[in-house]
């Protein structure tokens, strides 16, 4: 009996020392959860979170979204980085190690994580092209007089000087249609009456005159015809090839490829920088943000809470898809990142420091985001909802626009962007050493040759 329990105990485990595979591991903890915030601390926090909370309910939408951290996000994220951790594997193997019928789930997080990085790294390139045109001193997104812009155009810069150069009149001028025009005409032009230079006067009801008006932000009209080269393109007629997006893709998968090429042995140096930079430079946008003109509108804005949107289910679908888009879970990337942990390593803890951390990030973006949107709303004379857009709209339209009004917009441009590069950058390199521990650990030999290896799966994700 007593050699039976001795041969039951003695049975190989995924756990034991002798299955795990002989790779790197990281040199410091530190290095694990900072790769594990740059991963988790992106894009969706600068430009999705802000949006979503001041349309779901201002801080009435923390609540949900806590809730949704606390019982989905965390659980989740803490059972992938134990399962990375104590096998020791990528994802397709460490499930299969399990058992074999898990198999599948690792080869679904492999093909998830495969076409999230084909699309979010075009996402970069756009930041890497800003950031570009940024350093060159182009800055042609708040300009009008561009072949692509329409009569509608409007810009922000053009209007403050359109104010500026007022001889007196009593009645307010605001850029319109490509001429400094009197808010009292747009009024007689859109078949209301004036009322008092701010205000259209429908009947016996007010209406600010910005609400009858077509206006396109000069951002957008960049944004759209100048980066993405949109024109007249439809379902049938795609457009051309943007040669100047190829050239800022294929830099960012070169400087991913850099990045990894040694695995966790050099990302693990680049980790520092790519997670630490963009709190430096969303405390300095926070800081010049707070001591505009107006940023106190945009941040009451922003957290002013609505308790009724608690019972729109729509607000707790935002918030759990937030939290899926914010953590990256179910990607495979989080179970490779802890597969290079030492076996004894307190991943619990780093779950609930990276996911706390996490969360406060997204709401102390907010406050940089519409600190700015608040100072814009106020020099166009308008709320902050009409600034605020959704998604790439604030990272790429609203906000860029906002910068141009704002002292040294040169500077800001570059950092703002820059920070949008290295953000997306981050959340980049998780998922590209997804794919190569998946095969590394298919082909354990390939490891000898990591770089080879590494420039192999590059092609795969630059056919996007």
């Amino acid at each position: 009996m007593a050699d039976a329990v001795k041969e039951k105990v003695s049975l190989p485990s995924i756990s034991s020392s002798d299955s795990i595979p002989d790779k790197a591991k990281w040199d410091r903890p530190l290095e694990f959860i900072l790769a594990c915030l740059g991963y988790a601390v992106g894009l969706g926090n600068v430009w999705r979170f802000p949006y979503l909370a001041y349309r779901n309910g201002g801080g009435a939408f923390l609540i949900p979204f806590f809730l949704m951290l606390l019982f989905i996000g965390l659980p989740i994220f803490f059972l992938e980085l134990y399962v990375g951790q104590f096998s020791g594997l990528g994802p397709i193997q460490a499930f299969s190690a399990i058992s074999p019928f898990f198999s599948g789930l690792g080869y679904c997080t492999l093909v998830v994580i495969t076409i999230i990085s084909i699309y979010y790294m075009i996402i970069v390139a756009w930041a890497v092209f800003y950031t570009i045109v940024s350093i060159a001193g182009n800055l042609d997104w708040g300009s009008c007089e561009n072949e692509f812009n329409t009569i509608n155009c409007f810009s922000g810069e053009y209007d403050r000087l359109c104010r500026e150069n007022n001889t007196g009149d009593s009645t307010d001028l605001t850029y319109y249609q490509q001429h400094c025009v009197s808010i009292g005409t747009i009024c007689i032009e859109t078949g209301f009456q004036p009322y008092d230079g701010k205000n259209c006067l429908n009947g016996s009801e007010v209406i600010p005159w910005f609400k009858n008006v077509t206006r396109i932000l000069a951002a957008e009209e960049y944004f759209n015809e100048r980066v993405l080269g949109r024109g007249d393109a439809t379902w049938e007629n795609w457009g051309t090839i943007q040669w100047h997006m190829v050239g800022c893709l294929a830099l960012c998968w070169f400087v991913a490829f850099l990045v990894v090429i040694k695995g966790v042995q050099s990302a693990g140096k680049v980790v520092y920088f790519t997670a630490l930079f963009p709190y430096v430079m969303l405390t300095a946008l926070l800081i010049r943000g707070v001591t505009l003109e107006g940023a106190v509108d945009g941040i009451i804005f922003y957290l002013s809470p609505n308790w009724e949107t608690l019972l729109e289910a729509r607000v707790w679908g935002d918030a759990a898809s937030q939290i899926f888009y914010s953590f990256g879970v179910a990607a495979g990337a989080c179970v490779t990142l802890a597969s290079y942990n030492k076996f004894t390593n307190n991943c619990q803890f780093d779950a609930v420091l990276v996911s706390f951390t996490n969360f406060f990030t997204s709401i102390y973006a907010g406050f940089a985001i519409f600190s700015v949107l608040g100072f814009q709303a106020n020099l166009m004379g308008v709320t902050v909802d009409d600034v605020a857009a959704e998604d790439v709209g604030l990272a790429f339209v609203a906000y860029p626009e906002a910068l141009l009004q704002m002292p040294l917009p040169q500077l800001w441009c570059i950092l703002f962007f820059f920070m949008l590069f290295i953000l997306g950058l981050g959340s980049q390199f998780a998922g590209i050493e997804a794919m190569n521990t998946a095969i590394t650990d298919r082909w354990p030999t390939l490891r000898k040759s990591y770089w080879k290896e590494s420039h192999a799966t590059a092609p795969i994700y630059r056919f996007d």
